[in-house]
């Protein structure tokens, strides 16, 4: 076939680099980084396996019918009332249940973006989010990260100088980063939003999840005129596989959100939602969630500890405070990416995120994402080994009189 059948956002997701992370992630001669995985360990199989037989045998629902697709409405009400606990007022109206935070994303991409609409993006940021967003083709304005979030004063610059429609941040334990947004920046954010009239997506499936320091409050709950829409997660909380997440937001998102739903799904798998519901009025949610920072904090702590001690002169890595990821930084000349696909996988049989899929422009190569949850520590120890080792080649040479 001479002329391209491909759709150009079907070439676009094919770079993406999504297929490349789970491929790594699910080869079991690897030590991998790369995919943002939980520990499967973890799960609550048991009393998940119970919640399912309970949606068959004691739910008075025909739970294998078409149901509203908004989503199973008493599930609705649980995670409202932990929102609202958490500090952002919610109600089940409030509430769309989605298969997972990835559609939560694309469905609000959908709802907003005309081709050519500005989209503000963290440099870097999550790249399953560019994934959903290079479909509707947005012209991105990449805004730096700083320790404490985004950087307000390059995103008010972009802000008076282009037309955007929406800002994508994830203000919790940044993807990739695991930066914490400060309080001040956030109020910043919303004051920006406000004056320039543009919509908020808060990404936060890792909010949950912090190992020390003070829980902020979310954007949404500093929203003063609706530009706020929340997603979160059960993938990093409970599991991946039930492919279940949610939006909030008010009431005209969630409607528009909702109708965008019934052409692309008509509603998430309503027997995982009763299920997930069980779960959570049968179990101990903030005890299985303290057991998984317990658990992630000491594996956060075993690999940072193993980079600091072996990483070579001139690569640094950070401490986030809680989430899934480390950021790892390499000197200026050493692409991470390639160095990767032509020697450390294929020589020492690790893999991770390279800072190439992170930035919409693909132009900054020297650092990494590395994932300290889903492998246990004495694997992550003997990763990082592996790691250290490979990039001692790639460091660069200190002349002998800086070290007299």
């Amino acid at each position: 076939m001479k002329k391209e059948i491909f759709a150009k956002r079907t070439i676009e997701a094919a770079q993406a680099g999504i297929a490349d992370a789970f491929a790594a992630s699910n080869n079991t001669e690897l030590i991998s980084f790369a995919g943002g995985f939980p520990d499967a360990q973890l799960f609550p199989n048991d009393e998940m396996g119970e919640s399912f037989r309970q949606a068959f045998t004691e739910n008075s629902l025909n739970v294998l019918q078409y149901h509203d697709n908004r989503g199973y409405a008493k599930l609705r009400q649980i995670l409202a009332k932990r929102l609202t606990a958490d500090g952002t007022n919610t109600s089940a109206d409030d509430i769309i249940l989605t298969q997972g935070a990835q559609q939560a994303i694309d469905l609000v991409a959908r709802m907003l973006i005309n081709p050519g609409d500005g989209l503000v993006v963290e440099a870097p940021t999550y790249f399953g989010a560019l994934g959903a967003f290079d479909a509707y083709d947005p012209t991105y304005y990449e805004i730096p990260m700083d320790a404490d979030g985004m950087n307000m004063h390059a995103l008010q610059k972009v802000l008076m100088a282009h037309s955007v429609k929406m800002i994508y941040t994830i203000p919790d334990f940044q993807n990739p980063t695991g930066a914490v947004m400060s309080l001040a920046k956030r109020q910043e954010l919303i004051r920006l939003a406000n004056q320039y009239d543009v919509v908020v997506l808060e990404d936060s499936p890792y909010r949950w999840l912090r190992f020390s320091g003070k829980q902020l409050p979310t954007l949404r709950s500093l929203d003063t005129e609706d530009r706020v829409i929340s997603l979160g997660s059960f993938s990093k909380i409970l599991a991946p596989g039930l492919r279940l997440g949610w939006a909030t937001g008010g009431q005209k998102w969630i409607d528009a959100i909702a109708t965008l739903k019934n052409g692309a799904d008509l509603e998430s798998p309503f027997i995982t939602m009763v299920a997930v519901a069980n779960y959570l009025s049968n179990n101990d949610l903030d005890a299985h969630l303290a057991t998984l920072r317990k658990i992630y904090a000491s594996k956060k702590d075993a690999m940072v500890a193993a980079l600091q001690e072996n990483l070579p002169n001139g690569f640094t890595v950070n401490n986030p405070q809680g989430g899934f990821f480390v950021w790892l930084q390499a000197p200026a000349g050493v692409d991470m990416g390639q160095i990767m696909k032509a020697d450390i996988t294929p020589n020492e049989g690790v893999a991770y995120i390279p800072s190439q899929n992170l930035y919409p422009s693909k132009t900054v190569c020297n650092a990494a994402r590395l994932n300290f949850t889903g492998e246990d520590i004495p694997t992550i120890q003997k990763g990082i080994a592996r790691l250290s080792k490979a990039l001692q080649k790639y460091a660069p040479v200190v002349p002998a009189a800086a070290l007299s």
